[in-house]
């Protein structure tokens, strides 16, 4: 059986708001601790219209207190904009009011542009390694500035990466590690290569633990199924043309001009998707997990209505063997 999770982005549709966004992404994850998922991680984007998880330790916080069992956390905290030392006492706070329930993961990029970058104040991904390592330190007491709370208050450390140089980093330092392979597909073989030939055991990890974030569109039929996922594949179309939108309807994703060259952008960037019925998506997870030795498969489902990614997901979980709490198999 394969573990799953979750990768809530508290997605802003057309004509929402980020108050019905943060609501949504509370409904998400109810259900997907309903069905039986493993932990629920929030985003980190700035500037962006169509995403409303901007601030992953004040959103983790409210759906940890929300939820009774899954796991929560950050997926993940860019950490170039912030100072190790806040991080620290932001999720060691989470760790102590919901112990053994937190993660905390960890990512180099800014998380959006290079102007709301510079707003931020900080962005100095040369200082990755230095600041990660500082972060550590304070919870495990390395550092001798006292984070209060923090140390001693380890969430589940995990590195992010879209490249060879997150895994090389996460297996040097022995920690477990969530490749982007729903947006940046090609580096994968040879970053899990990568990570798995640089680890190294360390306190926290003795062998190498990999996830991956796949984007997930689960509907009783194929047809549905690729009509629902018109709105993800438009919206990446915008994202990747630079001007980035609320969540387009797949009414209007349906009836928007396309040109070649724009289908041929969505294709590409979408080729990866696993989009279908429980059967077809179940086959792909399993393929997906069987090729890579992925530990764990974390979806996104960025779907128009919250009731369809409700649906997307516990059709998922169903699909591949997770059973919901309270079953037998939960």
């Amino acid at each position: 059986m394969t573990t799953l999770s979750l990768h809530e982005l508290a997605t802003v549709v057309a004509g929402g708001t980020a108050t019905q966004a943060l609501a949504e992404a509370t409904t998400m994850a109810v259900a997907a601790e309903a069905a039986g998922m493993a932990r629920v991680w929030v985003a980190e984007h700035h500037g962006m219209p169509g995403v409303a998880s901007a601030a992953p330790a004040v959103l983790a916080a409210h759906l940890a207190a929300r939820t009774t069992r899954i796991r929560v956390g950050s997926g993940g905290v860019m950490l170039p904009n912030h100072a190790p030392l806040v991080v620290a006492e932001q999720f060691g706070t989470l760790e102590a009011l919901h112990p053994g329930r937190i993660d905390l993961g960890i990512g180099r990029a800014p998380g959006t542009d290079v102007a709301t970058a510079r707003a931020l104040g900080r962005g100095n991904a040369n200082r990755f390694p230095d600041d990660l390592v500082e972060l550590i330190g304070y919870f495990t007491g390395a550092s001798a500035q006292l984070a209060m709370p923090g140390r001693g208050a380890l969430p589940e450390l995990w590195l992010l990466g879209s490249s060879t140089y997150s895994a090389h980093l996460a297996g040097m330092l022995g920690l477990p590690f969530s490749f982007a392979y729903h947006f940046s597909p090609e580096p994968l073989e040879a970053a899990l290569a990568t990570y798995r030939e640089a680890f190294r055991p360390s306190a926290v990890l003795e062998s190498p633990r990999v996830m991956l974030g796949v984007a997930v569109v689960c509907a009783p039929t194929d047809e549905e199924a690729r009509w629902l996922a018109g709105s993800s594949r438009l919206s990446t179309l915008f994202l990747r043309q630079g001007r980035p939108a609320q969540l387009p309807s797949p009414e209007e994703a349906a009836a928007y001009p396309l040109t070649p060259a724009d289908q041929a952008v969505i294709d590409h960037a979408c080729a990866t998707h696993v989009v279908g019925s429980p059967e077809r998506v179940a086959e792909g997870l399993a393929d997906l997990a069987a090729r890579t030795g992925a530990d764990e498969l974390m979806l996104g489902a960025r779907l128009f209505d919250v009731a369809d990614r409700v649906r997307s997901i516990t059709l998922a979980a169903a699909a591949v063997g997770i059973g919901p709490v309270g079953s037998p198999s939960g």
